[in-house]
């Protein structure tokens, strides 16, 4: 099944109300993780792209700012609950990942926990991240890939016949969604489901900086 915003919108604000009952503690370990190695410092600006219910904003250090963009509205209400975020200035927004409502290189850091895989066109979704970037700026992603240059197997395909109707594509590859855009990953290691699950840490390419 092809991912739809409509659809999304649909399908998030069922998930809203039990969201981070049903699946808070298993993505804990690779959302702190992901905030590990992207390293926000005080004083820097940072885009939550599909910040959905804002368990991402938990792990953010005092002092740093941003804006979390979501397009279900029951998802961000459950994100208005967690604030405000001692020592943090954040702001949530309605917003499609795929046409982020940003100037261009508006912020430090964007995270892309938990999107790639939901979003209709994850190389779009990505192209936008990078252009709110400033120049040499950093992206942390942490979601669940396909190797590259492998095929699903039959078993992957039937659960993803599941999984996309639970607004979710088991079946992306990261090096796709990358291919002949601006950045380079600086660090790429497993996470959880043995590794099914990966965080990622790109920063904007070199020969991008200075030319936006």
């Amino acid at each position: 099944m092809q991912m739809n915003n409509q659809r999304n919108r649909f399908v998030y604000r069922l998930w809203a109300p039990v969201y981070d009952v049903v699946l808070e503690r298993f993505f804990r370990g690779g959302r702190s993780r992901s905030m590990e190695r992207l390293a926000l410092k005080a004083g820097e600006r940072v885009c939550f792209v599909g910040v959905g219910t804002g368990a991402d904003l938990l792990y953010l250090p005092k002092g740093v700012n941003g804006i979390g963009v979501d397009l279900s509205e029951a998802m961000l209400a459950r994100a208005e609950k967690k604030l405000p975020i001692a020592g943090c200035d954040i702001e949530l927004r309605i917003g499609d990942a795929q046409a982020l409502p940003f100037d261009d290189g508006g912020f430090d850091a964007v995270i892309l926990n938990l999107i790639l895989s939901v979003v209709p066109d994850p190389a779009r979704c990505m192209s936008e991240a990078i252009r709110v970037l400033r120049p040499g700026g950093r992206i942390v992603i942490f979601d669940k890939f396909l190797p590259d240059g492998t095929e699903p197997t039959w078993g992957r395909r039937l659960s993803n016949l599941v999984s996309t109707r639970l607004g979710t594509d088991l079946n992306r590859r990261l090096g796709d969604i990358l291919c002949g855009l601006p950045c380079e990953v600086v660090h790429d290691e497993p996470s959880i489901l043995w590794g099914m699950y990966r965080v990622v840490l790109l920063r904007q390419a070199p020969w991008q900086v200075g030319h936006r």
